[in-house]
């Protein structure tokens, strides 16, 4: 199964900023719409950002006015700017694409194998 590769995760203090990367390897990776998802133990995964072939973006607004997602089509690479992070964005963060943005996690056919955030207060 081709799987998306996450990089960028680890252990911040309240306040701090990380950078998220996923590459999509061996796909058209421009014509696919992008998306972070998170989840915690015990939780279903959690739509946080994503963004369309055309460069749409769309957030949760648990997220809004902290987080950016970005896409590089050239590089194949897609990035989430995490700014002003708090305790409760600690989560496993999974990146995810598919032809439209769907908000429902069944519905995506190609995942990475997530990367854990943890943000200490």
């Amino acid at each position: 199964q081709v799987r998306l590769v996450e990089s960028g995760g680890g252990l911040v203090q309240a306040g701090d900023s990380l950078r998220l990367s996923c590459t999509f390897p061996g796909r058209t990776f421009s014509s696919f719409a992008l998306v972070w998802f998170r989840q915690t133990p015990g939780k279903e995964r959690q739509l946080v950002a994503s963004i369309t072939s055309g460069g749409t973006t769309n957030y949760a607004d648990s997220v809004k006015g902290r987080f950016t997602i970005s896409r590089e089509n050239a590089r194949g690479t897609m990035y989430l700017q995490m700014d002003s992070l708090k305790p409760e964005d600690t989560a496993v963060y999974y990146c995810a694409a598919s032809p439209v943005p769907y908000s429902e996690p069944r519905k995506y056919g190609y995942w990475g194998r997530g990367t854990q955030v943890t943000v200490s207060s």
